[in-house]
């Protein structure tokens, strides 16, 4: 394997994410003897002096069982109504699981607004810090229930990633059917990734399942967020004997994702992970060498175009001129005045706003890079 995940006690902050698969054998069938056996992990490793959060999926599939659907439903009211009855069902499987081993549970239902926004972001945040002081394990679930699609992770690959993100975990395990990432074209686990980058990407595909979403796509989207909130991330099988104690002690099982060395402030981590962009700012390779290479503010001069309708401090994607991510972050100017600026020096900009005491499109401390 070349290295191992990393073991106790490097690990303080643990994020486990399980899929609806790990927990189910049908639709709307639960499979007690895999929840029970993690629930049985996670007090070892309590007892080890690790503090644990889950991230559950399975509320939509268990809903579907109890209303008799045998595909996942594509009409948005009927996603939330098998939701709404399946979340209760879920907690409750928790709680019960939990309760020989005298732990508490407390449930969080969360939509992107909850991390969008920063003072409910923070309120989250504090909620978790919370939780763990009084020995609370969170179960945390996508609120299906209220969510639309703008309000929506996508799956709780990501959700478990920006939650590991929010309270600086120091690793995320994503529990599948899989035994981590792939190269189908010659059947082998890949067993370290220390770089995200197109050749990773290629190895991903989607879900066929009848009750999941996503799929390697977002998982590696997962990985990628938690890497460069320096927390490191395995992709394992769940219903593997003892899983999460095997990948504590070191042994080489599942996919480790290795975490980045680069230690973004809470502030650029809320730029770059929780928020969609409002619109996209092209700049030519100038500017983009300038962002990336030599740490500076994105100027007006650097600019081709501009994209989408929004206002100053608004967050705004960066995109090279071969369309690709450079960077994100909160810009100065409305995307009416940035389309009538692109191209000028800043003298000229001035001129046109006297008043403005800062002219840069988008100030570096209020940047962060994506490439």
């Amino acid at each position: 394997m070349g290295q191992r995940t990393p073991a106790h006690p490097v690990v303080k902050n643990l994020v486990v994410k399980l899929g609806t698969g790990i927990l189910t054998s049908g639709i709307g069938k639960l499979s007690p003897e895999v929840i029970q056996g993690i629930c049985a992990q996670i007090k070892q490793l309590r007892d080890r002096g690790t503090n644990v959060t889950i991230v559950s999926s399975g509320a939509v599939g268990l809903g579907m069982g109890r209303l008799g659907y045998q595909r996942r439903p594509t009409d948005l009211p009927t996603l939330q109504a098998c939701a709404a009855v399946g979340q209760s069902i879920l907690i409750e499987t928790w709680q019960k699981a939990f309760e020989p081993h005298g732990i508490h549970v407390g449930q969080m239902l969360l939509t992107r607004d909850d991390l969008n926004v920063k003072r409910r972001h923070i309120a989250v945040r504090e909620t978790l810090l919370r939780l763990a002081q009084e020995n609370v394990i969170p179960i945390i679930n996508e609120n299906d229930c209220i969510s639309v699609d703008e309000l929506k992770f996508g799956d709780n690959d990501v959700l478990s990633a920006l939650v590991a993100s929010l309270i600086k975990a120091d690793l995320l395990v994503i529990l599948s059917t899989i035994d981590g990432l792939m190269d189908l074209k010659h059947n082998l686990l890949i067993r370290v990734v220390e770089n995200i980058n197109q050749d990773v990407l290629g190895l991903a595909e989607g879900t066929t399942s009848p009750t999941a979403v996503g799929g390697m796509i977002s998982k590696l989207e997962a990985a990628r967020i938690a890497t460069k909130s320096k927390c490191g991330m395995v992709i394992a099988k769940g219903s593997a004997p003892n899983i999460l104690l095997r990948i504590f002690d070191g042994e080489a099982v599942g996919t480790f994702f290795v975490p980045q060395r680069t230690n973004l402030r809470s502030h650029k981590r809320w730029l770059a992970f929780f928020n969609k962009t409002c619109g996209t700012v092209t700049v030519d390779s100038g500017a983009q060498d300038a962002i990336l290479g030599k740490g500076k503010s994105l100027l007006a001069k650097g600019i081709v175009s501009v994209s989408g309708t929004f206002g100053p401090g608004s967050i705004v994607s960066i995109k090279g001129v071969d369309k690709g991510d450079v960077a994100r972050g909160l810009t100065g100017f409305s995307s009416i005045e940035i389309d009538r600026i692109k191209g000028m020096n800043s003298e000229d900009i001035r001129q046109l706003f006297p008043n403005r005491k800062h002219i840069e499109v988008v100030h570096r401390d209020s940047m962060v890079l994506i490439r």
